[in-house]
């Protein structure tokens, strides 16, 4: 079976987030939205759930909860039961529904940076202590600083893990994960584990759950997971959490506090089919999706001279440090002299100014032409 993963489709004009911040003249490559169509059995199935004309308040049903199940254990070799899933319109609105009912107001937050925006901020929203932990860069790889950890978490409080993380598209392996969740265990923290880009590894990694790597750390772990990244269908906001000690699933879910509402009709229907019928979609996509990381590296390393990136394990997103060019704003820069719309680094990091995150998962034709903008304005500057 093979899938279109080239045809450049129009979006302007679609009301896309992505392609509506910017001038028509921009590239944007920036919010995690990919430029593909969704597959088309998702497509088929929301045509078809369309042909009933009621579309009242819905919940979800037993075949999607099985779906879910299903895939977890097929992917993972992760048992979870189908109440143990609590359906949510977005993964943001879940870990800051677990800050506001699980961390105390005396107690730390730890978020490792650099970090997606919103993960950064959810403590702020809730006065609570927030601790920016950063990653120790070795041999090219971001490590976990667990004497730091361990210490910032004196007391309890949580852990905002990101894996596969986001922007470093670094996937957590199980002796560092294990070494993370057991000093969460130790201190009495609990794991809040965005795990949304869970499907998208390369080079054959398979992620690991957190709350797959022991009993003892699945009672205090909130894992945040959806079908919206990898089968690109963010825009129908629909994800779940998943929460195995029931204690802690009543009180996570109670923090719905009339502000986090329930799930759409159509996202309940588009997961299910993600689940349970848009596996041969998702294999193709990773194949593309690696030989467009690939071809970026090449191209960063052969046409992108001041600039430097690591090699993502996950995701397709890429974390490009800019710091090389000598410039003050490397994204206002990009966007003014190539046109291309970038993620700039400081919304991931009061240390990542000169960083910029940069979209890979769109038709090659787009990726080389955002390459071919960036490489034409640094010739430029001579």
């Amino acid at each position: 079976m093979t899938f279109d993963f080239d045809t450049v489709l129009e979006r302007h004009g679609t009301g896309s987030t992505k392609w509506s911040r910017y001038p028509a003249d921009v590239l944007p490559m920036w919010v995690a939205d990919m430029d593909f169509s969704a597959p088309s059995v998702i497509i088929d199935a929301l045509h078809k759930r369309l042909e009933h004309p009621m579309l009242g308040y819905s919940v979800a049903q037993d075949d999607l909860r099985a779906a879910i199940v299903a895939d977890l254990w097929s992917k993972y070799a992760w048992r979870v039961e189908p109440q143990q899933i609590v359906f949510l319109p977005g993964v943001e609105p879940g870990f800051n529904m677990a800050l506001h009912a699980l961390v105390e107001p005396q107690q730390n937050v730890v978020v490792q940076v650099p970090n997606y925006p919103p993960l950064r901020n959810a403590p702020g929203h809730w006065q609570l202590n927030k601790v920016e932990l950063p990653f120790d860069p070795v041999n090219g790889e971001f490590h976990t600083p667990l004497a730091a950890l361990r210490e910032a978490l004196q007391g309890g409080g949580a852990l905002l893990l990101s894996n596969p993380h986001n922007p470093l598209g670094k996937v957590f392996d199980r002796q560092e994960l294990k070494a993370v969740a057991d000093i969460c265990l130790e201190q009495d923290a609990w794991i809040i584990s965005d795990e949304i880009h869970a499907e998208l590894c390369f080079d054959g990694r398979v992620h690991i759950p957190t709350a797959s790597l022991s009993p003892e750390i699945a009672e205090r772990t909130i894992t945040l997971m959806s079908a919206s990244k990898a089968f690109n269908i963010a825009g129908l906001k629909t994800s779940f959490a998943i929460i195995q000690n029931a204690k802690v699933r009543e009180r996570v879910n109670s923090a719905r506090a009339g502000m986090v509402d329930s799930v759409n009709a159509l996202g309940l229907e588009a997961t299910r089919a993600a689940y349970s019928e848009a596996g041969p979609w998702l294999e193709a996509l990773k194949v593309y999706l690696q030989a467009n990381r690939d071809y970026l590296v090449e191209a960063v390393n052969s046409r992108l001279p001041g600039i430097t990136m690591t090699v993502p394990q996950g995701t397709y997103l890429a974390w490009l440090d800019c710091s090389g060019l000598g410039l003050d704003d490397p994204q206002g820069f990009f966007l003014k002299e190539a046109k291309v719309g970038l993620s700039a680094g400081l919304d991931f990091g009061d240390d990542a100014g000169q960083f910029v995150r940069l979209n890979f998962g769109c038709p090659r034709a787009l990726l080389e032409e955002g390459i071919a903008r960036m490489e034409r304005s640094l010739k430029a500057r001579g």
